[in-house]
C-alpha cells in the first residue's frame, strides 16, 4: 500500500522537524543513512535507509519512510523487501473515521486494517525512536527464525 498526500489531513508537513529527525536518526546504530525525497528542495518525506547487513541474507533493503505534519499528525512506514515482495507495516496519527487517532497498520501490507497504535509517544523522536526499537526486535527475530 502507498501513502499518498490525501490521505493525512494534519496539515502542510513539517520540513524542519524532519530535517531534525535526520539528523539524529543518523546516530543511531541501525540507520545506514537518509534522504528527504524527491528532493531537498520539495521534500514529501524523510527516508530513512537501514543497515541492511544486520538483516539475515534475504532481506535486500530496509528503510522507514517519515512524514511529520505541522499540526502533529504524522506516519512512519517501514519497508522491507526480499525475494522481490515488500513487507511493511506503518504507525499513524491523524483523525481516522471509525477508528483511533493514533492506529497501526500491520505487516505483511499495511492494508487498510488497523489496530490501536502502542507506540505511547508524541514527540518526533521518542516516535521514530520507539519504531526504530520495534526495528531492532524485528530484526532479532528474523535471525531466530
Amino acid at each position: 500500500m502507498r501513502v499518498s498526500d490525501e490521505d493525512f489531513t494534519g496539515g502542510p508537513l513539517d520540513v524542519a522537524t524532519l530535517e531534525v529527525v535526520a539528523g539524529r536518526v543518523s546516530t543511531h546504530p541501525l540507520v545506514d543513512g537518509w534522504a528527504l525525497r524527491p528532493d531537498a528542495l520539495s521534500p514529501r518525506r524523510l527516508e530513512v535507509h537501514l543497515d541492511v547487513d544486520l538483516y539475515p541474507g534475504a532481506v535486500e533493503a530496509a528503510r522507514l519512510d517519515v512524514r511529520w505534519f505541522e499540526g502533529g499528525d504524522y506516519t512512519v512506514h517501514y519497508l522491507e523487501t526480499w525475494d522481490d515482495q515488500t513487507w511493511q507495516c506503518r504507525w499513524d496519527r491523524h483523525p481516522k473515521p471509525g477508528g483511533p487517532t493514533e492506529h497501526f497498520h500491520p505487516p505483511p501490507d499495511a492494508g487498510q486494517d488497523i489496530e490501536p497504535s502502542e507506540l505511547g509517544a508524541t514527540h518526533h523522536l521518542d516516535v521514530v525512536f520507539t519504531v526504530l526499537e520495534w526495528v531492532s526486535e524485528r530484526i532479532e527475530r528474523l535471525h531466530d527464525q
